[in-house]
């Protein structure tokens, strides 16, 4: 049964491809006879002729692989589209270095390990961005003398971010 005139109405009036339109089987004697776009309209309200759903592109292979980066996973050298700056905003990472320092240098400070004057004066370099990091930190304040004797010979824990926790041993 030729019925591409029908079916090329129908897409018409439902406003989708001729191959989302679908006829009804038990009714193809109807649909043969109509041949004008109103007759197509009342087939298609009485669900003789109906449009099937556009298929989409399932979004389950991007859930699973966001799931897995999630979990720090498929992050590799192959992965990686932008520069190191790109992926790991440069500031962020400079204002988390300097917060680290200077909650570090007011520790020392709050536990008399350094003097007020040598305070300001330290603080001043973490600004600059003297210190690469806590520990280089440490290592100058050790090398110039600045820190107390008692907190160099670990009397004083500067740091309790190192301790341990007291638990039963091993």
């Amino acid at each position: 049964m030729m019925l591409g005139v029908q079916k090329r109405l129908a897409a018409g009036i439902l406003g989708c491809s001729k191959k989302r339109v679908v006829f009804s089987t038990e009714k193809l004697a109807d649909i043969k006879e109509a041949i004008t776009k109103a007759d197509i309209r009342a087939l298609i309200e009485q669900g003789v002729i109906r449009k099937v759903p556009a298929r989409g592109i399932s979004r389950s292979r991007i859930s699973n692989a966001n799931e897995q980066r999630k979990k720090d996973k498929r992050k590799g050298h192959g992965s990686r589209k932008g520069a190191a700056g790109a992926r790991t905003n440069k500031k962020s990472v400079w204002v988390a270095k300097v917060r680290l320092q200077r909650r570090f240098l007011k520790r020392l400070k709050t536990g008399k390990a350094i003097k007020a004057a040598e305070f300001v004066d330290i603080y001043r370099k973490i600004k600059g961005g003297f210190f690469r990091s806590r520990r280089h930190m440490q290592l100058y304040l050790t090398e110039k003398g600045i820190m107390n004797a008692a907190v160099q010979q670990g009397k004083e824990n500067p740091s309790p971010d190192k301790q341990q926790k007291s638990g039963g041993g091993n």
